[in-house]
C-alpha cells in the first residue's frame, strides 16, 4: 500500500515559499483558526497535532503557516488533491497493477515485476544499491542503531533468504525507485508498507505512518499484531465490536490464542476461518486492476449546534451535495466513458430522546438518474424515506418545516456501481442537455441504452417506481 503523503506538499508546490516551513492546512470553517487536516513533518517537530485547531497551533508553533483548504459550495473542495493522486497513480502503474484505495492511498502489485528484477541480478550480486533503499525500515531486523543502512544492505543482500524474502526485497528497491520518480515528476512524497499481501501492506503502512518508506520481512510482525483491530479492513464495524466485546480481543495479535474451530463455531465457517487466516497473515485477495474509483460521492458534516434542525436547510445542502455529485458523474462520462447506475444517501442523526441513535439513520438507494435536478429530487426523497424509518412513525406532524426532536450531524449522497458504456454506444452526453442527436445512430436506441443504466436499486432499498409514484407520509403545518 503506498500512501501519498500531499495534501500539504500540493499545498507547497503551489505555493514555494511554503517549502520547509512548518505548514498545516486548516478546514474552511475559521472558528479558533481552523481545524487542521494535515501536518506536515516540519510543525511535527514542534509538536503540532492534528487535533489541534490553528489558534493552538500558533501557539505551540508561532511561525507556522496555515493554508486554508479551497472551498466551494460551502464545503472543503477537494479537487485538486483528487487531481494530484491521480499524477502519482499514472506514475505508478508503470511497474505493477494499480487499485485505487482512496483519494490519497493506492495498492500496488509489483510481484511481475519483482519476479522479472530477481531473474535478472541476483540481489546478492548488486553491487550499488540506492541510497533510498537503504532508508527502508525492516521490521524484526534486530539493530543495535550503529549502521542502520548497513544492516539493510546486508538484509538486502542475504544468499539464504527464501524466493519469498527476495521478492520482498525486489519491491523495497522498487519502490525506492518509484518514490524518487514521483518526487522528481510531481514534487510529492510517498510513504509504503511492502508485504506480501494486500491486509498486510495496509496495516504496516498505518502502523508505521511516520516512516516514510518501511519494509517488512516474511510474516507478520509483532510490531503489527498491536494494531487495533479496527486497523483492519473489515474489522471496523459489527465483527470488530463483537470480537472486542465477547472475545476480549482488542488487536490482531489476540485472534492467535483461539483455534480455528472455536472462530468457526463463534462466526461460522467462512468468517471463522478469514479470521484464523487473518491474524497469520495470509490472505488471498488480489490487487484489483482499477485507477479510476468505483463511486464518486459528496459530503457535509455539521456537528454539535450546527446540525441540520429543518427540512428546508437538508433540502439546500442536499441541493448542493448532488450539484457536485452531477459534476462529477458527468465528468467521468466524458472523459472515461462510464457511467453510474445507483444513487445512495447516507446521514448521521439524533433524537433528542435518545442520544444512542447516532449510526441508526438508515441509508437508502434507488436507481440514478443523470442530471442535477432529477438527482436533488431522487435524494430528498431518500431521506424523507430515511427520516419516516428513523422517526419510526408513519405520519410525521411538524410546524413549517422544522422538525421537533431530531437533527443531522452529517450528510451524503454518493453514486456506486460505476461501468463502462459498451463499445459501439454513442455517447449520451447531449442526450443529458436535449441537445440534437442526429450523430447518433438511432435516438430509440439511445432511449433503449439510458433505460438500461437505471436497473431497479438492491434488495432491502426502496424500488425506483415507489419513490417517484408513491407520495411520502409527511405532513407540514403552517
Amino acid at each position: 500500500l503506498i500512501g501519498i503523503c500531499f495534501v500539504y506538499v500540493v499545498e507547497q508546490r503551489e505555493q514555494p515559499h511554503l517549502r520547509g516551513q512548518p505548514t498545516t492546512v486548516v478546514q474552511y470553517n475559521s472558528w479558533k483558526g481552523g481545524g487542521l487536516i494535515v501536518v506536515s513533518y516540519e510543525a511535527c517537530k514542534y509538536g503540532v497535532k492534528r487535533s489541534m485547531r490553528g489558534d493552538e497551533a500558533k501557539q505551540v508553533c508561532p511561525q507556522i503557516q496555515l493554508v486554508q483548504v479551497l472551498v466551494a459550495r460551502g464545503k472543503a473542495d477537494l479537487s485538486i488533491y483528487r487531481n494530484a493522486g491521480s499524477e502519482v497513480v499514472s506514475i505508478l502503474a508503470r511497474k505493477g497493477r494499480c487499485e485505487r484505495a482512496s483519494i490519497d492511498e493506492v495498492y500496488l502489485d509489483l510481484t511481475d515485476a519483482a519476479e522479472a528484477m530477481l531473474a535478472e541480478t541476483p540481489l546478492e550480486s548488486l553491487e550499488k544499491i540506492d541510497e533510498e533503499a537503504l532508508k527502508s525500515h525492516i521490521l524484526s531486523l534486530n539493530e543495535d542503531g550503529s549502521d542502520h543502512k548497513g544492516n539493510v544492505k546486508e538484509w538486502l543482500h542475504r544468499s539464504d533468504a527464501d524466493h519469498h524474502d527476495k521478492l520482498l526485497a525486489c519491491g523495497a528497491l522498487i519502490v525506492a525507485e518509484l518514490r524518487m520518480q514521483v518526487l522528481k515528476e510531481t514534487e510529492f512524497t510517498c510513504s509504503a508498507g511492502i508485504t506480501h499481501n494486500k491486509v498486510g501492506s495496509s496495516v504496516q503502512f498505518r502502523c508505521l505512518s511516520f516512516i516514510l518508506h518501511h519494509l517488512m520481512e516474511g510474516k507478520l510482525s509483532s510490531f503489527a499484531y498491536a494494531g487495533q483491530t479496527s486497523k483492519w479492513k473489515q474489522l471496523g464495524g459489527k465483527l470488530g465490536s463483537s470480537l472486542q466485546i465477547d472475545l476480549g480481543v482488542n488487536t490482531v495479535g489476540e485472534l492467535l490464542q483461539f483455534s480455528e474451530e472455536k472462530l468457526q463455531e463463534r462466526y461460522g465457517v467462512n468468517t471463522g476461518t478469514w479470521l484464523w487466516n487473518i491474524a497469520r497473515g495470509i490472505s488471498g485477495e488480489e490487487v484489483e486492476g482499477r485507477l479510476l474509483p468505483n463511486s464518486h460521492g459528496s459530503r457535509k458534516t455539521v456537528p454539535g449546534p450546527r446540525a441540520l434542525k429543518k427540512i428546508a436547510s437538508v433540502e439546500h445542502w442536499l441541493n448542493e451535495l448532488c450539484e457536485e455529485l452531477s459534476e462529477y458523474l458527468h465528468s467521468d462520462l466524458e472523459q472515461n466513458k462510464r457511467i453510474a447506475h445507483t444513487l445512495t444517501l447516507h446521514a448521521r442523526a439524533f433524537k433528542s430522546s435518545d442520544s444512542e441513535s447516532q449510526k441508526n439513520f438508515p441509508s437508502k438507494s434507488c436507481p440514478l438518474r443523470y442530471g442535477s435536478t432529477k438527482i436533488k429530487e431522487d435524494a430528498l426523497n431518500l431521506f424523507q424515506a430515511g427520516l419516516c424509518e428513523f422517526l419510526g412513525s408513519h405520519r410525521i406532524k411538524a410546524q413549517g418545516s422544522h422538525y421537533n426532536g431530531w437533527g443531522i450531524t452529517s450528510l451524503s449522497v454518493t453514486a456506486s456501481k460505476i461501468v463502462a458504456i459498451p463499445s459501439g454506444t454513442c455517447s449520451i452526453m447531449k442526450y443529458f442537455h436535449g441537445q440534437d442527436q442526429s450523430n447518433c445512430s438511432s435516438k430509440q436506441a439511445n432511449d433503449r441504452f439510458v433505460a438500461e443504466a437505471a436497473p431497479l436499486s438492491p434488495s432491502g432499498t426502496e424500488r425506483y417506481s415507489e419513490l417517484h409514484t408513491t407520495e411520502l407520509p409527511i405532513e407540514f403545518r403552517d
